[in-house]
């Protein structure tokens, strides 16, 4: 087997495990969760084929859905998420780049992965948290939440990015 293919396997059991096991008991400030596991989707090669990106991103949905009891609401972001991955690393990274290019703070920069980050996490913590509430009734809390939770999440993948280079 490819040796990057047992290193992604890894990342996805342990992203699961502590989403799982530890992130899901924490809200800071009774608002922010924070959602780890959404770095599994900023880590695809540039040349990665999108049906596979499809795959690892539903069957990490799944797996947090079925450790979180939030039915489906993970498994739908991850996929819309895996779904609009390649369009969005398109914008930070130039034309001559090589096709196997792993977005990292090594390759594109901090500022230009802090955005792609940013980017990521908003549009995940917009849907995921719209289809949990599925209404706006108290649209208030929904913004902090989304607001929270891509702040805590980003700052979080930026560490965690940072220290593997």
């Amino acid at each position: 087997m490819n040796l990057d293919f047992l290193k992604g396997i890894l990342l996805f059991v342990v992203l699961l495990l502590v989403q799982a096991l530890v992130l899901n008991h924490i809200h800071l400030f009774g608002v922010a969760t924070p959602l780890l596991y959404v770095y599994i989707v900023l880590l695809f090669r540039r040349n990665y084929p999108r049906w596979a990106i499809l795959v690892w991103c539903f069957v990490m949905g799944l797996g947090v859905d079925i450790f979180s009891n939030t039915p489906g609401v993970a498994a739908a972001s991850m996929t819309l998420m895996g779904l609009l991955q390649p369009f969005l690393l398109l914008p930070f990274i130039n034309r001559d780049t090589p096709d196997d290019l792993l977005p990292s703070i090594r390759t594109l920069g901090l500022g230009k992965f802090a955005s792609y980050t940013l980017i990521v996490v908003f549009i995940y913590c917009l849907v995921f948290f719209t289809l949990e509430t599925f209404n706006f009734f108290n649209w208030l809390l929904w913004l902090e939440y989304v607001g929270a939770s891509t702040v805590l999440t980003t700052v979080l993948v930026l560490v965690i990015d940072n220290l593997r280079n």
